[in-house]
């Protein structure tokens, strides 16, 4: 290491081989902690970086970036003289060179916080805001690689997200994401994901409420179910996955939002992307059930929207994905039964009561908590559910979870309901909306 770095700082004819070599050594996790402590290792690379030669002024680009994929903040903390000089070669210069310098940037931002903090008062946000409008694909995707780095530092809420939001980043991640990005490109993820980290930090949900983030993220997911294919592009689930995510912290945290996206069209959205990515990706299927139950949690439209459109079936089918699609599909069901008997009725009248007597013998206390909860609902509103579970056995079922400690107070009042269908109730309010998923 200190052959090549010699080599490099002797300016001879061979200093750029050297320098390519050095970048090829720097691959190594050891030599990237040797070279650090080398006396003026980091300084002569700085030198060559600044350097008027643009061969070598890239080569040094490239060891540096090299340097950032070291996972020793001391590696990083080393790097800390560099990194001014990455943001003002951040405008102005090659594709290829401003991709290369943020890309070191983001990753020397997630090793260290000490670079972060160096970076805010060297004005990186500015900056960013400023490449945000660049025409190039692989600048974009590099910017928003390093804007989700620094958003999701634990520092991002109190220092990081609030001078974001007085710079015109979010207005411009929000249009590249819902206007100029549908396709799952690389920066239309990272954009999103920027988006879902600021929506995460529930200081900006008012500043993206007043940008029209609602309508336009809807407007990108119906044109995101509406163009599914039979063969989905690989990577549209990543895209999905923070639209989604969006919507639901949007909606959790501002009441009266439901009211502002009344468009049923949005539920036939959600079924299309369950049913399409519910073998390979099934984590979408839980992402898709917190949005539904965020939208039906308090706002009757998409209740009486999910009924008219005869998508109960289909949710219903879902039950047996995983535990937490389980806990979501019946908390769905509860946000509906709790809207009264005529939706109580309906979901009498759909082959709900067999399921959830199968749903009462699994293991799982969270989802048979969650499915008694249900059956409390639609025993108060529509009695004769009560009539109808019991002539199922839904009795016996009941007599068996009250050897389950934390169930049998729930089973008791249950058995209690099914022979005073209209007796009162120890049962805690429905679930609202999820805000932390």
């Amino acid at each position: 290491v200190l052959e090549l770095l010699r080599g490099v700082q002797r300016g001879s004819e061979d200093r750029k081989i050297s320098l390519s070599r050095l970048r090829r050594a720097l691959q190594n996790k050891e030599t990237q902690q040797k070279f650090v402590r080398l006396n003026g290792s980091i300084r002569t690379l700085i030198g060559l970086f600044t350097g008027s030669l643009a061969d070598m002024q890239m080569e040094a680009a490239r060891c540096l970036h090299e340097l950032s994929h070291s996972s020793d903040p001391a590696v990083a903390e080393a790097c800390l003289p560099v990194t001014s000089y990455l943001l003002t070669y951040l405008l102005g210069h090659s594709v290829e060179f401003t991709e290369l310098c943020l890309y070191t940037l983001g990753n020397l931002v997630v090793e260290s916080e000490a670079v972060r903090k160096q970076l805010l008062p060297q004005g990186i946000i500015p900056v960013l805001a400023s490449c945000i409008q660049s025409p190039h694909e692989a600048v974009l995707e590099g910017l928003g690689y390093v804007l989700s780095q620094l958003l999701q530092a634990k520092e991002a809420p109190a220092e990081i997200i609030p001078l974001v939001l007085d710079s015109v980043l979010p207005q411009h991640i929000l249009q590249l994401v819902c206007s100029g990005l549908k396709a799952a490109t690389g920066a239309a993820v990272e954009f999103a994901w920027c988006l879902h980290y600021i929506v995460c930090s529930h200081t900006a949900d008012a500043a993206l409420l007043s940008l029209g983030a609602l309508p336009a993220l809807t407007s990108l997911l119906l044109n995101l179910a509406s163009e599914i294919p039979q063969n989905t592009p690989e990577g549209l689930e990543l895209l999905i996955c923070p639209v989604l995510r969006c919507l639901s912290n949007l909606l959790a945290e501002e009441t009266g939002c439901e009211g502002q996206i009344q468009d049923e069209r949005l539920l036939i959205a959600l079924f299309l992307i369950l049913q399409c990515f519910l073998q390979q990706h099934p984590f979408i299927v839980q992402e898709c059930l917190w949005l539904l139950n965020n939208l039906t949690a308090d706002e009757p439209f998409f209740c009486s929207a999910l009924l008219s459109l005869d998508l109960l079936p289909a949710l219903l089918q879902l039950l047996p994905c995983s535990q937490m699609a389980s806990v979501l599909v019946l908390t769905v069901l509860c946000n509906i039964a709790e809207k009264g008997p005529a939706y109580c009725q309906q979901l009498h009248w759909q082959p709900a009561l067999p399921l959830l007597l199968t749903t009462l013998t699994l293991p799982d206390p969270e989802v048979v908590g969650q499915c008694l909860e249900l059956l409390h609902l639609l025993f108060l509103h529509w009695p004769e559910a009560a009539a109808d579970f019991t002539r199922q056995g839904g009795h016996q079922a009941l007599e068996q979870l009250q050897s389950t400690p934390e169930l049998q107070e729930r089973a008791r009042a249950l058995l209690d309901m099914i022979r005073q269908p209209l007796g009162p109730s120890t049962f805690s309010p429905c679930h609202a909306t999820l805000s932390a998923f």
